[in-house]
């Protein structure tokens, strides 16, 4: 007689979508009345549509458009890749060829976005994401160093150059600078809505058919030429007159040569590697305990949670009894870090660790509009591309270093690669501390107020 082992299998409780989605509905339904504290209007107020709204619609259409083509791509490429029967090895190797290019593109896009101007780079992007979709329908299987080459130039872009169009766009239009602060915690969380919505329409065209590998190439080429006719068409822009050697010097005078600046950029470093190191490890370390997970069903608890943190920078950061931005980063990056700490300790029950995750994930909802106001507060405008493309170089840096050590050749665990993750961000808690000493008393610059 035969022995029957059963399989266990780990799925979260259907009640925390439904108590995600309430409280993400009661934060946007709030929203409106604390904001009106802060003298400004929503996309969310009810009233009569003027300029600043349709022009903070349109973009967030534009940006969601953009999420959904960046979505698809990530929750489809390890499913692809294992599809055509592509080992942990090769797998590997290509996370290696994605963070070498973006290692050094990122300045250089950086830079060129702020030169040429941004409309041009966001351009760029659809493009590439329509020649990835072309190449994925005519090659089977597709080169795993192209895709991965094109596709990490696209997420570089995707960093950095809408957030810093937007916010040209909103200086060039007279926009009032509350206005802009609105816009920040939107766009994180129509970003994580709009990855939740590519991850079910990239199901949907899959189903249970595996001939079906292509599809999500052919949505993906749809949004790519929706995307491009809309920025064609959407707004006109004025690229910068500076020359190479005058967006140098200034670059050297009000980026390099300003210790803020060198402050929040490392502070930006350090989220960046940790969510890095976060998205190539949680899978690992959830199914370490051996027990069956479905993993598709726990990602949309994590942008979840990512959108109800969104929704508290507005609360925290809105009225006449708000917060410094400054002090409420200290307290976000040090509960990122002790979350990520308790993880690294190897604690390996799975509802502990699907719970920290998603508590990682409101912190970095919160902590993302944060940095971006940040950025209005410190960086020239003119400058904005590059300091961003700058300060994802190091990020990325140390993530290929971790892939090929931890990864590659397993000389460095799990753990310990939580734990440089846990260090980078209790070091960003104290950048974040210093800049508070450092900063503008008060909060003067030379945007419009």
């Amino acid at each position: 007689m035969g022995v029957v082992v059963e399989s266990s299998v780990w799925e979260p409780n259907p009640s925390t979508y439904i108590f995600i989605f309430v409280c993400c509905c009661f934060s946007i339904f709030l929203f409106p009345h604390v904001s009106n504290l802060n003298r400004t209007s929503t996309i969310f107020d009810h009233g009569t549509s003027h300029p600043f709204l349709r022009f903070q619609r349109n973009f967030l259409l534009l940006y969601s458009l953009a999420s959904v083509m960046e979505g698809l791509w990530s929750v489809f490429g390890e499913y692809e890749l294992a599809s055509y029967g592509i080992g942990r090895e090769n797998m590997v190797k290509s996370l290696c060829y994605g963070y070498t290019t973006a290692l050094f593109a990122a300045p250089f896009l950086g830079v060129l976005s702020d030169l040429i101007g941004h409309k041009k780079v966001s351009l760029i992007f659809c493009i590439l994401h329509f020649i990835v979709g072309v190449w994925k329908k005519i090659s089977e299987p597709p080169s795993m160093f192209m895709t991965s080459i094109c596709l990490s130039l696209t997420n570089t872009i995707f960093s950095f150059s809408f957030e810093t169009w937007m916010v040209t766009q909103h200086e060039k239009q007279g926009h009032r600078l509350d206005s802009l602060n609105d816009a920040y915690w939107l766009m994180t969380f129509f970003e994580s809505a709009c990855f939740i919505a590519s991850q079910m329409f990239a199901n949907w065209l899959i189903g249970n058919n595996t001939e079906k590998n292509t599809a999500p190439s052919s949505a993906a080429i749809f949004f790519a030429a929706i995307c491009f006719t809309f920025i064609t068409r959407g707004w006109t822009e004025n690229p910068g007159s500076a020359s190479l050697k005058e967006y140098s010097h200034a670059f050297y005078a009000y980026i390099l040569g300003d210790k803020r600046i060198w402050l929040l950029a490392w502070a930006q470093t350090c989220l960046h590697f940790s969510i890095g190191i976060f998205w190539i490890l949680w899978a690992p370390t959830v199914v370490a305990d051996g027990r069956e997970v479905q993993l598709g069903l726990i990602y949309p608890c994590f942008l979840g949670s990512r959108m109800l943190g969104s929704t508290a920078f507005p609360c925290l950061t809105s009225g006449p009894s708000s917060l410094r931005t400054e002090d409420c980063l200290v307290i976000a990056y040090i509960i990122l870090a002790l979350l990520l700490s308790i993880v690294a300790y190897d604690y390996q029950e799975i509802g502990v660790l699907v719970t920290l995750f998603c508590l990682f994930h409101a912190c970095v909802g919160f902590v993302l509009p944060s940095l971006a106001r940040l950025r209005t507060m410190y960086v020239p405008n003119e400058l904005r591309g590059g300091m961003m493309g700058f300060s994802l170089a190091p990020a990325n840096a140390a993530i290929l270093l971790s892939v090929v050590q931890g990864g590659y050749y397993r000389n460095v665990g799990n753990a310990a690669l939580m734990a440089f993750g846990v260090c980078g961000l209790l070091l960003a808690a104290g950048c974040m501390h210093a800049l508070k000493q450092w900063g503008k008393q008060p909060y003067n610059n030379w945007h419009k107020q």
